[in-house]
């Protein structure tokens, strides 16, 4: 999808979102942003649209992709808020409708199960302890993942372990039934999903990334 030139981003304000829009810059994209505190933004330059809003908000969601090719959410989960992963996806997967948008990427953790995961014991044991610690966060994520699948549009759900929040880059494994490593950093996970934006070489999939 070479025709991709400005892209509508979610959780840009976040952590792993600053790598994502650094780097998003970086590779010559035109941003939107969404967030509810622009005010709290570093990140600035000529290439940078910021909407105030909410993901939750269908309308903030409808000002963000106007005019915009792809969708790129890094987009946690806020603490003692409300869910955010399920809704923020299904307003985004009504938009992208109304708006001839389809690719959209978006970033997970590796508890997240598909029907095509051959999950080691580690893996596996990580997945468990979520969905013990926190259920209602587990359970809204993987609606996520359901309602992606039940969607018409070109999505990628990208997997990740333990996130080093660092610009060092090194070699990544790439798997649709297993996480092979234990760590990624931040950087990684930007250009993986740039890159995955840009090529749909895992057209509704969603595979586990990880440094090797």
């Amino acid at each position: 999808m070479k025709n991709i030139k400005k892209v509508a981003v979610l959780g840009g304000g976040g952590r792993t979102g600053n790598y994502l829009v650094n780097q998003l810059l970086k590779e010559g994209f035109s941003i939107k942003l969404l967030l509810r505190n622009p005010e709290n933004f570093t990140i600035k330059s000529s290439q940078i649209e910021i909407i105030k809003g909410d993901a939750l908000e269908i309308e903030s969601i409808k000002v963000l992709l106007e005019d915009c090719q792809a969708v790129i959410s890094t987009v946690g989960q806020r603490k003692e808020e409300p869910l955010v992963a399920s809704s923020a996806t299904n307003n985004i997967l009504k938009i992208m409708n109304n708006y001839k948008i389809e690719r959209y990427v978006l970033l997970a953790g590796l508890n997240i199960d598909t029907p095509f995961d051959k999950k080691s014991p580690k893996t596996t044991s990580a997945t468990e302890w979520m969905k013990t610690n926190f259920p209602v966060i587990q359970e809204d994520r993987q609606k996520t993942y359901d309602l992606l699948v039940e969607s018409d549009v070109n999505w990628t759900q990208v997997r990740v372990p333990f996130i080093e929040f660092n610009d060092m880059s090194s070699q990544i494994s790439v798997s649709l039934e297993d996480c092979l490593g234990d760590k990624i950093s931040a950087i990684d996970i930007a250009k993986f999903m740039i890159q995955e934006m840009s090529e749909s070489k895992f057209s509704r999939e969603s595979p586990f990334i990880s440094s090797i």
